[in-house]
Formats: C-alpha cells, structure tokens, sequence
C-alpha cells in the first residue's frame, strides 16, 4: 500500500530537481541506458530513491555536501534498500556535473554485467578524485 505521505514527497523532489539530477535524467531517461527504464524519486518502503530500475534491480543516489553529516542515516537507508534486492550506487553530484563520461560507463557496467542484485559485488561508485571536496 502507497504511502501519500512519502507519495507527495516524491512528487515534490521531482519538481525540485538539483542540477546533478536533471543532468544525469537527461542521459538515462526514454531508456537510453541500454534499454532499461529508469524512473525518478520513487518511494520504497519509506525511503524516496532518486533514480530507480525495476528491472535491473539497481538505485542510483546523488549525494550533495549535505550527506557528509548523514552517514548514518544513509547506512540504514542503504541496508534496507539492499535487504529488498536493489543494488545502490552512489555518486557526488560533483561527479555527475564534471565527469558524466565516468559516471555513464559505471551506470552501463552496472546494467550490462551480472552485478545488478548481488549483494556480493563490488562497490561501483567512481573514485573520490582531486575535486572531492567540492560536494
């Protein structure tokens, strides 16, 4: 049964999207990403994913400066999400607004390999790089 609650979040995170959101929408929207469909803040259990595949089983989470102080809560957000079968990359929206060649081929390993789902494989996030502090 749907939340409204978290429903009316969702809807109001689509309308307020960050730059790093709309940037990264334009190249996984219409299924661009290898065929798969990706749809955007999308509750799940009571947490709102930013971008999930259903059928890759994989959510994708942008983190700005303000999960630096959310370790914690992004933890137990991250196990429940992995305890209902999703696999969860996430990247700095740092990376997505100035690397988005790096960000869409760990995107396209991740939906075009046996990784999606497997609680067992590798961390896919991108490297922290010389532009880490700028979140």
């Amino acid at each position: 049964m749907r939340n409204p609650i978290t429903q009316h979040r969702a809807t109001q995170l689509r309308n307020s999207s960050t730059d790093a959101e709309r940037r990264l929408w334009r190249f996984i929207r219409q299924r661009q990403l290898n065929g798969y469909r990706f749809r955007r803040q999308v509750p799940i259990g009571c947490y709102i994913a930013d971008f999930v595949c259903f059928e890759a089983r994989l959510i994708v989470e942008l983190d700005g400066g303000q999960h630096s102080q959310s370790r914690a809560y992004d933890a137990r957000r991250e196990r429940f999400l992995t305890g209902e079968g999703y696999q969860v990359l996430r990247f700095w929206n740092n990376d997505v607004l100035q690397n988005m060649d790096g960000v869409f081929q760990v995107l396209m390993k991740a939906v075009g390999t046996g990784l999606r789902g497997c609680p067992s494989a590798p961390s896919l996030t991108l490297p922290r790089g010389a532009g880490e502090g700028k979140r």
